[in-house]
C-alpha cells in the first residue's frame, strides 16, 4: 500500500516538473515566433550522399499545392523513366508543371556534348520560371550534379538564383552542392547515408526510388 502511494506521489511530482518545464519552453517558443515576422523567397538546397533530396523537395511541392500555389519542377537528370510523382502532379495541372528534361544518368548517356545541350535547355526553362511572377516556387532537381560536371557556369547560375524576384522560392537538389551555392542559400540540408538497401542487393523499387 505504501509503495503504491509512493509511486503515485513520485509520478505526480514528475508530471509537475514536466508541466513546469513545458511552460518555460512554450513561453520561449512563443517569444521566438513573435520575433520572426519576415517573409521572403528562400533559396533552399538539398544535398549530401543520402537518399531523400528529391523526395524532400517534392514533399514541399505537395505543401504548395495545398496552399494553392503554383510550382514548376524541372528535372535535369531524370526523364528516361516514368515516375510515380509525375503521375500524381499531372493530376494538378493548374498548380504544378512537372518537366523531366533529362535523358538519364551521365554514365548512361555517354555523350557530354548532348548532356550539356540538354542541361542548357532545362536551365533556360528554370530561368524563365524564376523570372515569371505567375510561379511561386521553382524546383531545380539535380542541378548540383550539372554544376559538378561543369555543364553550366556556376557564376551564371548563382547570379540568377541570388537575384531571383522577391518572394520566389527556389529549391535545388543533388549531391555535392558547390560551396558558393551553400553560402548563398537560406536553407541547406545535407542528407547523410547511414544504410541503403541497394548495398544488400535490393534494386530500385516503385514507390521508393521512382
Amino acid at each position: 500500500m505504501n509503495e503504491t502511494a509512493d509511486e503515485a506521489s513520485g509520478e505526480a511530482a514528475r508530471n509537475a516538473r514536466h508541466n513546469a518545464k513545458m511552460k518555460v519552453i512554450q513561453a520561449a517558443r512563443a517569444k521566438m515566433m513573435a520575433e520572426r515576422q519576415l517573409e521572403k523567397g528562400l533559396l533552399i538546397v538539398h544535398t549530401g550522399a543520402g537518399k531523400g533530396k528529391t523526395t524532400a523537395a517534392l514533399g514541399m511541392v505537395c505543401r504548395a499545392i495545398g496552399h494553392g500555389q503554383r510550382v514548376s519542377v524541372v528535372q535535369f537528370i531524370k526523364g528516361a523513366m516514368q515516375t510515380g510523382e509525375k503521375v500524381v502532379f499531372d493530376a494538378f495541372p493548374d498548380h504544378v508543371e512537372f518537366r523531366p528534361m533529362g535523358e538519364g544518368f551521365t554514365w548512361d548517356t555517354q555523350d557530354r556534348a548532348r548532356d550539356i545541350a540538354v542541361a542548357r535547355l532545362a536551365w533556360d526553362v528554370i530561368k524563365a520560371r524564376i523570372a515569371d511572377p505567375d510561379w511561386d516556387m521553382v524546383v531545380a532537381d539535380e542541378l548540383n550534379i550539372i554544376l559538378r560536371y561543369d555543364y553550366l557556369p556556376l557564376e551564371e547560375v548563382l547570379e540568377v538564383l541570388v537575384n531571383r524576384p522577391e518572394g520566389k522560392h527556389v529549391v535545388v537538389t543533388g549531391r555535392n552542392a558547390p560551396d558558393a551555392l551553400i553560402e548563398a542559400a537560406d536553407l541547406v540540408t545535407e542528407m547523410a547515408q547511414v544504410k541503403h538497401p541497394c548495398r544488400s542487393g535490393v534494386k530500385a523499387q516503385a514507390g521508393i526510388e521512382f
